[in-house]
């Protein structure tokens, strides 16, 4: 038996008290004991079971650019990690620290829509409709679990190489709500896929998933494009077999990352840090220590862009200190030509809503 195997069995107990808890507030809702708000506003949600890694940021990122050329759009994040608290409009001038990573990319990369943060959603929902009126959608940040609300469309997000049909509740392991919960859903996204997934692959997990007959599964996959520089934003830099790269990183699941840096670089050192860590000064110390360590004649800093908002503080050192770093950045692709099927799903899902 692994100590896996063995951590689980002995968190199990915890697991089922844990499971309690949730069924019986989810069983509050369902039953509609305790109330979900509603909204004279589309809401969609992006979401998942489990506890980060499946690519929610990039995902609401894909409808950020799918939708925002046609209706004003408003971003509602919880902020993770950030020092303030309630509600805030997160403006590009913020740090990361205050407002949190994921909201302060959304600001800084989409200028033309409202990016929020709060706590509780249903609270700040009417507060972003009372400070911008004009807003006509809003897209939740991992709002699936959180059943004060009900969204409009509730998007599921779960990774291909961990779903949620093989996982276990917390602690012992990584789900939040049984798997039942994904019912909820109208759209199930099974995300992080690899190039090569086969028709086979797709319906043997497609079966697994079990959808409902009001559901669909779509799947996708992440995009790399060339880095870009931290210092100037405009200078991109392909990724070669004769680059020695050191990927600084802070989210939650890096294997997909790092199985894409095998088939691209020469040689690369992964410095992996807890998801949404605070870059300190004696972490940059390091970092710089082991750049300068690397015997190499084509060295740099790799990071992804969420990682570069916590970076930032520390831009103008890292520029003194002459090490080249780049960004990473994804998009999200949609497998077996589903790309037009979704987007006209979201569209139309839209233009049916009704107050």
């Amino acid at each position: 038996m692994t100590h896996t195997s063995f951590a689980k069995i002995l968190l199990a107990p915890f697991s089922l008290l844990y499971g309690i808890g949730i069924y019986i507030r989810n069983l509050l809702y369902d039953a509609e004991v305790v109330k979900s708000s509603k909204f004279s506003i589309p809401t969609i949600s992006v979401g998942n079971l489990s506890i980060g890694g499946a690519g929610k940021t990039p995902h609401i990122e894909y409808l950020i650019e799918l939708l925002n050329p046609y209706i004003n759009l408003a971003t509602l994040s919880r902020g993770y990690n950030r020092s303030s608290k309630g509600f805030r409009i997160v403006h590009p001038s913020n740090t990361a620290l205050l407002v949190g990573d994921e909201p302060l990319m959304y600001a800084r990369k989409h200028r033309g829509i409202v990016v929020a943060i709060g706590e509780s959603r249903s609270v700040a929902i009417p507060q972003i409709v009372g400070y911008a009126p004009e807003v006509q959608t809003i897209l939740l940040d991992d709002a699936f679990q959180h059943r004060s609300i009900k969204p409009y469309l509730n998007i599921l997000l779960t990774q291909f190489e961990k779903p949620f049909t093989r996982d276990f509740l917390l602690p012992s392991g990584r789900l939040r709500e049984w798997k039942s919960s994904y019912e909820r859903a109208d759209v199930i996204i099974v995300s992080k896929c690899p190039d090569d997934l086969t028709e086979k692959q797709q319906k043997s997990l497609i079966y697994e998933i079990n959808p409902q007959s009001n559901q669909k599964v779509f799947f996708t996959r992440y995009s790399y494009k060339n880095p870009y520089s931290f210092y100037y934003p405009n200078m991109t830099l392909p990724l070669t077999s004769d680059l020695d790269v050191i990927m600084i990183s802070g989210i939650a699941n890096t294997n997909y990352l790092i199985q894409y840096l095998n088939k691209k670089v020469g040689t690369y050192a992964n410095m992996e840090y807890a998801d949404h860590h605070n870059f300190s000064e004696k972490d940059i110390n390091y970092i710089s220590k082991v750049y300068e360590q690397r015997d190499s004649q084509r060295k740099l800093i790799l990071t992804t862009e969420k990682d570069a908002m916590r970076l930032d503080k520390y831009r103008k050192k890292l520029f003194d200190l002459k090490i080249p770093v780049y960004i990473l950045p994804l998009n999200v692709e949609f497998l077996f030509d589903q790309k037009k099927e979704f987007d006209q799903l979201i569209k139309d899902k839209l233009l049916q809503f009704e107050v």
